[in-house]
């Protein structure tokens, strides 16, 4: 014994349909709702970090992708993919392509930290500005004094 299911499809509207008012007659002006407040920016990725520094330090020894590339013994378009934030990297190759622009892992390591303390200074400027308040009555900051990266 089988049951089978109605061939009907369920709809599901995405927008809450208008209701028509009950006394059928035009309703009393209303104010518009105020505009939602704009969502924060989204927090950068480990991955925009690192390849941010990877290619603002290659630009800044004016070399080339192929280059650095080759002198790391990696592919041009994996260290494009890097450099734009598409690819997570292993530590071995982010090691190699700090080597090739003369950095250690460690160097690359805090300039990408430098710019997420950036964000943090840049976010907490603007939540000031905004007059976002903690209950203790002062502006939220953000500090990253360290780095810490767990495998």
């Amino acid at each position: 014994m089988s049951t089978q299911a109605p061939n009907e499809a369920r709809v599901i509207p995405l927008r809450p349909q208008a209701v028509p008012p009950a006394d059928g007659g035009a309703r009393p002006r209303q104010r518009p709702a105020a505009a939602p407040p704009a969502p924060a920016p989204r927090e950068p990725l480990w991955r925009d970090l690192v390849g941010d520094a990877l290619r603002r330090e290659r630009l800044a020894q004016e070399r080339t992708l192929k280059d650095v590339a080759e002198e790391a013994r990696i592919s041009m378009p994996y260290l494009s993919e890097l450099e734009r934030g598409r690819k997570e990297a292993s530590s071995e190759v982010l090691a190699a392509a700090a080597r090739a622009l003369g950095l250690g892992l460690g160097d690359l390591i805090s300039l990408a930290q430098d710019e997420l303390a950036r964000y943090g200074r840049s976010q907490a400027d603007r939540a000031g500005r905004a007059g976002q308040v903690r209950r203790s009555g002062t502006a939220p900051t953000a500090r990253y004094d360290g780095l810490c990266l767990a495998a």
